[in-house]
């Protein structure tokens, strides 16, 4: 899917591209992946690195063109994992900029392609306009660590009661999620760190725009970390009360079996084939029904007493 605007602040649309425009593409088919080597002049292995699930961020330069990617988070539908990270390349030339990733993401939506509408005035420049996505991507990665972790804390609840390794799974499936992020945040900080430094950027760099960026990446990192360590602890401490509960279930239909087992006791001594006091009694079947129900109540006592139950 291709979109091409005048400009970044994606208020008119073209249907070719021209001087100075914009293009966003997201899940580019086999056409136009052709349509990008033939038509916009892009490297082949430059497309196949942007699209590639694992690629790391970076920065690369030529004589006619800058690359940068970043990675950029994303929800993962019918997956056990419900966050992922992806990249999303930014290629700029002379002639147009163009941002490229192989999914939908909440950075730069294709259903709404122009998050910076609003912020207009404010984007005058390809580079300027890659650290509003390396700004977006930080807000974007804070927000999906609070649902991380209003997540955690409703599986918390059901694990304190559990026996099982299911919520202990989930649990384990929201720490991969965060080390996913905390990579991800620091490869883009790297990049950030090498954007400011780089002698190639001729254009001036909006230092306030650099600095939030850098802020927001790094509470991103430092929430992610945090999450992270909470996690494992956490994981280690539950493994032990599921044990404990396991431990507790087993207790109890340990001293259920010695309560039935006093019954059983009391029925096989009178139901054996030999004489007894008792085997001519009428009474021998509602006293042994009796004894039964006294000495089973009071081993229930004893054990109530004990705090065993």
């Amino acid at each position: 899917m291709i979109k091409i605007f005048k400009t970044f602040g994606g208020y008119v649309e073209f249907n070719e591209p021209q001087r100075g425009c914009w293009i966003n593409i997201i899940s580019p088919t086999e056409r136009e992946i052709q349509l990008l080597i033939d038509e916009f002049r892009l490297p082949s292995d430059v497309i196949n690195d942007i699209l590639d699930q694992d690629e790391r961020p970076r920065i690369e330069f030529d004589d006619t063109w800058t690359l940068i990617i970043l990675r950029v988070p994303v929800k993962i539908e019918n997956n056990g994992v419900p966050f992922h990270t992806i990249p999303l390349g930014v290629f700029v030339t002379n002639d147009f900029t163009l941002t490229l990733c192989l999914q939908d993401n909440e950075v730069l939506p294709f259903s709404q392609p122009s998050p910076f509408r609003d912020q207009y005035q404010q984007i005058t420049d390809s580079i300027n306009f890659i650290l509003r996505l390396f700004l977006r991507s930080g807000n974007l990665y804070m927000k999906y660590l609070k649902q991380i972790n209003q997540s955690t804390s409703i599986i918390e609840q059901d694990l304190e009661k559990s026996i099982k390794n299911k919520e202990l799974n989930k649990l384990l499936k929201m720490e991969k999620c965060l080390v996913y992020f905390i990579t991800s945040i620091k490869s883009n900080d790297i990049v950030l760190a090498k954007l400011r430094n780089s002698k190639k950027i001729t254009t001036e760099i909006n230092e306030d725009l650099l600095e939030d960026a850098f802020i927001e990446n790094k509470q991103a990192l430092d929430m992610a970390q945090i999450y992270s360590d909470i996690q494992s602890g956490m994981m280690d401490a539950f493994a032990s009360v599921i044990s404990n509960n396991l431990n507790d279930v087993m207790k109890k239909l340990t001293l259920i079996s010695i309560i039935l087992m006093i019954p059983t006791l009391i029925a096989s001594i009178f139901g054996m084939n030999v004489p007894n006091f008792m085997e001519n009694s009428l009474w021998a079947l509602p006293l042994i029904l009796i004894g039964s129900v006294l000495f089973s109540s009071f081993g229930v006592l004893l054990f109530k007493k004990r705090k065993w139950f």
